[in-house]
């Protein structure tokens, strides 16, 4: 019995000492949305700059990407900022068609991956209409792990494929 919580505690230890840091990108802040206590910015080529240590993005026409954990599709307090900037910008769209895009890292299978993206996507509708934001024009779509916009073999990369980008409806 002692032998198997040590090797529990061991692994629950070694778990833990493993977290991960999101790379910092930087670049020339071009525009700056305040949001309540929040600011976002957003450079030329639409690298994003929220406070919360993730600066890429790989949404377009405004809106900003939200990331989530490894086999997760919960809004991390971390992504808040950008589910605000995102409603704002929703918000001042009036009736425009918006398509919420989930997609996934590539571990697990592609049935799963594409059942995790559409949680992803789902969980930033339902941020959204908790933002006030009228849900009726949004699509959902989930490319599971077939849109990566990183293909290198690192952490850093894979999570900035476990994403949701938001793109209008053309």
């Amino acid at each position: 019995m002692m032998k198997k919580i040590s090797v529990s505690t061991l692994a629950l230890l070694m778990l833990l000492g493993c977290a991960q840091k999101t790379p910092d990108v930087s670049g020339n802040i071009l525009d700056t949305n305040k949001i309540g206590s929040d600011t976002i910015s957003i450079d030329e080529s639409g690298i994003v700059e929220d406070g919360s240590g993730i600066n890429y993005n790989s949404s377009s026409d405004g809106f900003v990407s939200v990331y989530f954990d490894f086999d997760g599709y919960n809004i991390a307090s971390s992504m808040e900022s950008r589910v605000r900037h995102n409603a704002r910008k929703l918000q001042s769209l009036g009736s425009r068609q918006v398509k919420l895009e989930g997609n996934c890292d590539e571990f697990g299978t592609d049935e799963y991956n594409y059942a995790l993206g559409l949680k992803r996507a789902k969980a930033v509708k339902d941020a959204l209409a908790d933002q006030g934001v009228n849900t009726s024009n949004i699509v959902l779509v989930s490319f599971g792990e077939s849109s990566p916009v990183c293909s290198d073999p690192t952490d850093a990369c894979y999570a900035q494929n476990r994403r949701v980008d938001l793109r209008l409806v053309r």
